[in-house]
């Protein structure tokens, strides 16, 4: 019965990540909600009990991220060309 609750919760955290994610102004502030999104998605695989899936996302969400960050940083916020 908890673990019900858990997923729910997380569930909703996701959908709620997801949505900031979507509506952010500021890229970084997206791409720090996307990294959270994946956490959360790991966190429901493995509540789930399938840690293979989870480690798949983790690895996943660390090099998407990674490569978001810099390529934000090669953009040169705030240049204006």
């Amino acid at each position: 019965m908890l673990g019900i609750f858990l997923l729910v919760f997380l569930l909703f955290l996701m959908m709620t990540t997801g949505i900031s994610a979507l509506f952010a102004r500021d890229l970084l502030a997206s791409i720090i909600m996307f990294s959270a999104f994946s956490f959360l998605a790991v966190l429901t695989s493995l509540t789930l009990g399938s840690p293979d899936v989870a480690f798949t996302e983790a690895v996943i969400g660390v090099v998407s991220t990674t490569f978001f960050v810099v390529a934000l940083e090669r953009m040169k916020r705030g240049s204006s060309k």
